[in-house]
């Protein structure tokens, strides 16, 4: 990355363009996580999970455009951990208090405090694990815990089924509970998911691929709701998937060690 334009004191005379754009979309990140909140507090769920939902779009969008325009920068990381905070943290706990727990009085408080809580936890483990010498290259395909987007769009999947099938089972408390409870664990835990940030598809799978996008492209235009509470459940059954790779990945490294790195894994653990 090109070094920042500097005055002779070391205070920084001008940013490129290249550091400011995917900024400027957290930014719009950011503003799409807030409104979430106001619509939620006025109880329009569909704009709520909207706004979330182009919240994540554009968190997807923010760190590979600055990677692609080599405008990555620490000040650039640090906003993109706020917003998530704020868009994946903050937003769906108040969203789902008003939508089913504002009744359940402290407790309901409680398991949304909670939430927001360990998405604050899982944020800040991540930004310490970045760059960890300790980790192996193959790791970095891997999280630790489900990451925030994610979660926002697991704990969302109580919201989305009840404006699908018009409340229901899916607006009851013990419900929205169990699913704030859950993925509030699934962030803090240590179970690899996968990251899909690198990966190369095989020539005879690039149609099947561009197939499915575009099926749930259609059907995220024709059934909303439904198909995000279907991509939230899948994404939760692809993490015992993940599980078992991890741990068989850890197990071939482990293995191909030899003694002399196995004593001094012991050493260092004393």
């Amino acid at each position: 990355m090109e070094p920042t334009p500097q005055n002779r004191r070391g205070r920084i005379r001008a940013l490129p363009f290249n550091v400011i754009i995917p900024n400027v979309l957290t930014l719009f990140a950011l503003s799409a996580g807030v409104t979430a909140i106001r619509f939620g507090i006025e109880a329009k769920w569909e704009r709520a999970v909207i706004a979330l939902l182009i919240a994540a779009i554009l968190d997807a969008l923010d760190g590979r455009i600055a990677r692609l325009l080599r405008g990555t920068s620490k000040f650039g990381a640090e906003l993109d951990s706020l917003s998530d905070m704020v868009c994946f943290g903050v937003a769906p706990a108040i969203i789902l208090y008003c939508f089913a727990m504002q009744g359940q009085t402290g407790f309901g408080w409680a398991l949304c405090l909670g939430y927001a809580a360990c998405m604050a936890l899982r944020l800040a483990r991540f930004n310490t694990m970045i760059g960890d010498p300790d980790q192996p290259a193959w790791a970095y395909n891997y999280f630790t815990g489900v990451p925030a987007p994610a979660a926002a769009l697991l704990v969302l999947t109580p919201l989305t089924l009840s404006i699908e099938f018009e409340h229901g089972i899916f607006s009851h408390p013990a419900v929205v509970g169990t699913f704030l409870a859950g993925v509030a664990f699934l962030m803090v835990s240590r179970i690899p998911t996968f990251a899909m940030k690198k990966g190369r598809v095989p020539v005879q799978g690039v149609l099947p691929l561009m197939l499915v996008i575009v099926a749930i492209a259609a059907f995220l235009v024709t059934q909303p709701w439904l198909t995000m509470a279907t991509l939230g459940l899948v994404y939760l059954g692809t993490i015992p998937v993940s599980y078992n790779m991890y741990r068989r990945r850890a197990a071939v490294e482990a293995a191909g060690k030899s003694p002399a790195e196995d004593d001094d894994d012991f050493d260092a653990g004393l």
